[in-house]
């Protein structure tokens, strides 16, 4: 089974090639590790190991204007692959996809993200668009 906690760089590259001056919003699937894995060895769960990165990353987060619209624990994959199991969801709202950027490339950013290396065992991070409302689930 494949992990994912960092971008590839061709995604990176494919994220910067899109539209900086309009809202987005990711929405970010999480598995985190029983034990992080540290560096310097120290000891925490991927939980503990998470809120840390989320503690020391906040203040770079709200500087850009970034805000949780919405947070969930996952029950049960309902459709996709089952073996699929996330720790957390949440959707992070960006005034623009420049401010995703500037945070990911704040140096304070970049301390904290030991953390999240830390802590995820896999994780899903998806770029949208905000798009109008409608009637229905195809608006």
């Amino acid at each position: 089974m494949s992990h994912h906690v960092d971008p590839e760089r061709d995604r990176f590259v494919a994220f910067k090639a899109l539209p900086r001056d309009k809202p987005i919003m990711m929405l970010n699937l999480l598995q985190f590790r029983t034990k992080a894995i540290y560096e310097d060895g120290r000891e925490a769960t991927g939980a503990e190991a998470y809120a840390a990165y989320g503690r020391e990353s906040a203040p770079v987060f709200h500087r850009v204007g970034g805000e949780v619209v919405w947070r969930g624990k996952p029950e049960l994959m309902l459709i996709g692959p089952p073996e699929e199991i996330w720790d957390l969801a949440f959707i992070a709202r960006y005034p623009t996809g420049a401010a995703f950027l500037e945070m990911v490339t704040d140096p304070v950013y970049g301390l904290a993200v030991k953390h999240r290396q830390a802590a995820v065992l896999d994780s899903r991070l998806l770029r949208t668009a905000e798009v109008g409302q409608g009637e229905g689930f195809a608006g």
